[in-house]
């Protein structure tokens, strides 16, 4: 039975995953955007959300990327009609990723101080971060556990029910956030800071009870642990540690952004708060059609038609390219609404304004490498994938935030740096991509 690649079934793919993938972006906004208004310290709140969501996205991108090997494993075996051989090779999985984080939560929570004043954080501000973090975390386990069960679902080729779980997760967290950052008078005192961090967890938990509902009732998946151990653990556990490396490298970039960002004060971190959860939620946006790539790669790959697999990847190069001009002109268009959504602070605003247009310009290109960063998933080259953002962080990300630094460029080199970076990393895949499979789509 031949793969459909066509609009409508990528959009049916790609619609409810860019949904699912906001769900984690959409906890940071949520928060950023309600402590931003709070009466009590709302700049140093601000700025607090956006140094632990960094110090957070980095252990969940290092940690998640489970969903990507399971799915680009699972989908392979479902494009060579054999699922069968591969059933038990998900609990294991997860039950690998979540003892991990264990000892990751464990070995980060008695050192937060230590952690958030590499970011530079100091005062009331890193007081914030700090008690900030001490809650989030526990959500963790919770966050992770639902990305691999999302990435069984994307081998599946059924980004629905992940849709369902997250949009649920949302919308609980907004609910929540606004409950217990404001509190309800003569229930209970408004939480503020605190009430944005218990509301994520609480989502995160929900999100997680309703991933293992869907899964147990919707799919043969199982998530009893049995023996013997899956032939492709070993395969999931090498593209794990090539993933994490890679991530290793993505989160040095995302770790000089925000030191450098805090170094210039209070103000320039909530500016860059603001603007780099957008670019987030654009990226998790994006990858919707990545994720679309991701699924349907690795089913194309497992059945060797390399004609199909190349349509897909032209396809997706101009569905990319479409969506991230649409976001950058939305973008512009809701410029300074976006900005007073998240603060009221002039001089957190000023500098936001100041750089926002930079973070709209990328999208096009943070669109191409989005795409192809899931096409190479899918394929399992997750090698690749490492050595490119390595080079990519080290050469170009690296060497041009320091050289704007030197010259005073703050956000406005942050930025710039991000948006070379980006090309980067897209411009070398799609070369690889289509020097690896022209050949052997020409010689058949």
């Amino acid at each position: 039975m031949e793969t459909n690649i066509s609009l409508k079934y990528i959009n049916k793919l790609a619609v409810p995953a860019i949904i699912a993938g906001i769900s984690e972006p959409i906890l940071s906004l949520t928060d950023a955007a309600i402590v931003g208004h709070i009466p009590v310290n709302a700049t140093e709140s601000l700025a607090a959300v956006g140094i632990v969501t960094t110090f957070l996205s980095m252990l969940i991108w290092v940690l998640g990327q489970s969903r990507s090997a399971i799915s680009s494993i699972i989908s392979q075996y479902l494009g060579a009609n054999k699922l069968e051989d591969v059933k038990n090779l998900p609990a294991q999985a997860i039950a690998i990723i979540l003892g991990i984080c264990l000892l990751v939560c464990l070995s980060t929570y008695p050192f937060a101080t230590s952690i958030f004043k590499l970011y530079k954080a100091s005062g009331l501000l890193l007081e914030y971060s700090v008690s900030y973090y001490k809650i989030r975390v526990f959500g963790l386990p919770f966050t992770l556990y639902t990305f691999a069960v999302f990435g069984i679902f994307r081998g599946l080729q059924n980004t629905y029910y992940p849709m369902l779980i997250a949009i649920t997760g949302a919308v609980v967290n907004i609910l929540l956030d606004v409950l217990l950052v404001y509190g309800v008078a003569d229930v209970f005192s408004p939480l503020y800071l605190k009430g944005a961090a218990i509301a994520s967890v609480l989502a995160q938990l929900l999100m997680a009870a309703l991933a293992t509902y869907f899964l147990l009732k919707k799919t043969q998946i199982p998530l009893k642990l049995t023996r013997p151990v899956n032939k492709e653990l070993p395969k999931f556990l090498n593209m794990i540690g090539h993933l994490i490396i890679r991530t290793l490298a993505l989160n040095t970039a995302l770790y000089f952004a925000a030191r450098f960002a805090t170094g210039y004060g209070n103000a320039y971190i909530a500016a860059y708060t603001i603007a780099i959860n957008l670019w987030f939620f654009a990226a998790f946006a994006v990858d919707g059609y990545s994720s679309a790539g991701n699924i349907l790669s690795g089913k194309l790959f497992g059945a060797k038609n390399y004609h199909l697999l190349l349509q897909l990847s032209n396809q997706l190069i101009k569905y990319a390219l479409i969506v991230g001009i649409v976001m950058g002109i939305i973008g512009g268009l809701l410029y300074t609404p976006i900005g007073h959504a998240f603060t009221n602070d002039r001089a957190v605003l000023e500098h936001f304004f100041d750089i926002f247009w930079i973070v709209l310009l990328m999208q096009p290109f943070c669109a191409l490498a989005f795409v192809f960063d899931g096409i190479f998933k899918g394929l399992g080259k997750m090698k690749d994938l490492r050595n490119i953002l390595i080079l990519a962080t080290l050469f170009v990300f690296l060497p041009v935030l320091f050289i704007l630094d030197y010259f005073g460029w703050k956000l406005h080199g942050v930025f710039i740096a991000f948006t070379l970076w980006m090309i980067a990393r897209g411009i070398p895949l799609i070369i690889k991509f289509r020097k690896q499979f022209l050949p052997q789509v020409q010689n058949h």
